[in-house]
């Protein structure tokens, strides 16, 4: 099988980067994952801390056998897929290799593909540059909208009418702006206790 014809099967994958730290936001802030940040995103924030990722030739593509064996080399067995955006790639064959081997899987998303994989935790942050695929909604367990404008609070809760009532709600300052936003998102989620805050506590901590 041709390499390409290997990603279009999720069988191999474009590789940035892969590093075993805490997870640094969300409802597992604080607890030690396996990042496997895939190459490849058309989304295109203008805030994105990791432009990098948005070529996904740039990038070495491996086997997910070759990937799942580097992640085995730590003691966690929480793995989170990120990007990039991961869903531009067929997630499944990965995710079922992974939880084979005993592993809790987790993805961070813009929702903007399609969805595939099996995963146990799904961060749905949906993003203005590209409108979220209809797909998303039921399989989100937690909504994490970042605040770079005053909009964004319409924003989230548009998309908050539209995932599972299961769905966990976060509000996230961006980086750049959190002098702006952090007194807002406190007041509106006082307001609206329904949310809750996600802070990117690697940033404050210096965790990489």
């Amino acid at each position: 099988m041709e390499k390409r014809d290997a990603v279009a099967a999720g069988l191999m994958l474009p590789i940035m980067e892969a590093f075993y730290t805490i997870q640094g936001e969300g409802a597992f802030t604080g607890h030690a994952a396996y990042f496997i940040r895939l190459g490849g995103c058309d989304v295109g924030c203008v805030w994105c801390d990791v432009k990098d990722s948005w070529e996904a030739s740039k990038w070495p593509v491996q086997s997910i056998e070759e990937i799942v064996a580097e992640a085995k080399r730590f003691p966690g067995r929480k793995v989170v897929i990120t990007g990039g955006e991961p869903l531009m790639y067929d997630l499944n064959p990965l995710t079922k290799l992974l939880k084979s081997e005993g592993f809790v899987a987790h993805i961070e998303t813009s929702g903007a593909h399609p969805f595939s994989g099996d995963f146990d935790w799904v961060c749905f942050s949906p993003k203005k540059f590209k409108q979220p695929h209809p797909s998303i909604y039921e399989v989100a367990n937690e909504l994490k909208v970042v605040v770079f404008h005053k909009s964004d609070f319409e924003f989230a809760e548009k998309h908050a009418n539209l995932v599972n009532s299961s769905c966990k709600l976060l509000l996230q300052p961006e980086w750049s702006k959190a002098s702006v936003f952090t007194s807002q998102i406190v007041d509106y989620v006082k307001n609206h206790p329904n949310w809750n805050i996600s802070l990117q506590t690697h940033k404050f901590m210096d965790i990489p």
